[in-house]
């Protein structure tokens, strides 16, 4: 959830319309507020999959931030804007800006939390570029040295992890109910730790 209140060290250095969003790291004046996360009616979709509210840590007017199924690397998260869009080229302007805008501020919080050095931020748009899920979302993942011997191996791991998507729709299987990896409690304890990094 996003804080409303201004930072006072933030002002005195001139930098008006900055907003906390904890641990001293500041909110862009441009992105819009959050619409918090206690609004229970609130439902959230990734493509054609119900994502649980409380794996979703982080929302804005037109985007959210949630933890991901099958993680690549710790803290791998995805952002996604609100409304389904298949593709990148189908959001409005309001949307790509706030879902950039989003990605920076939770690419921020989760590299410092999990002592990274460096993000590799992704989108694969559209089935050729390797995208299964038809929902825009940006991968963002803390990454550290060494964390995969060719850097770039981390895309075959991105779509290893695409692949599974694509056979579930494909079969219509229940993802959940497939789930090897991580439980349902699990994911929702690592979204309410970073639901707590993002408070003031």
């Amino acid at each position: 959830m996003l804080c409303t209140r201004p930072v006072t060290r933030a002002l005195a250095r001139g930098q008006r319309g900055a907003e906390c969003y904890g641990r001293g790291l500041l909110l862009p004046a441009g992105l819009r507020r959050s619409t918090g996360m206690s609004d229970d009616s609130q439902q959230f979709k990734f493509g054609q999959w119900p994502i649980d509210r409380s794996q979703v840590f982080l929302t804005t007017d037109l985007s959210y931030a949630f933890v991901n199924l099958k993680p690549v690397v710790p803290g791998h998260v995805l952002i996604s804007p609100k409304r389904v869009a298949k593709r990148f080229g189908d959001l409005t302007q309001d949307e790509v800006s706030d879902l950039w805008q989003l990605a920076q501020k939770v690419g921020r919080g989760i590299e410092s939390h999990h002592q990274a050095s460096s993000l590799t931020f992704a989108i694969q748009d559209g089935p050729v570029a390797g995208q299964t899920v038809e929902h825009v979302h940006i991968h963002c993942m803390p990454r550290k040295e060494g964390d995969f011997e060719k850097n770039d191996k981390i895309y075959d791991e991105i779509e290893k992890q695409s692949e599974e998507y694509k056979k579930a729709a494909e079969s219509n299987f229940d993802l959940d109910k497939e789930r090897k990896d991580r439980t349902d409690e699990e994911m929702a304890a690592e979204a309410a730790e970073y639901r707590q990094l993002f408070q003031c």
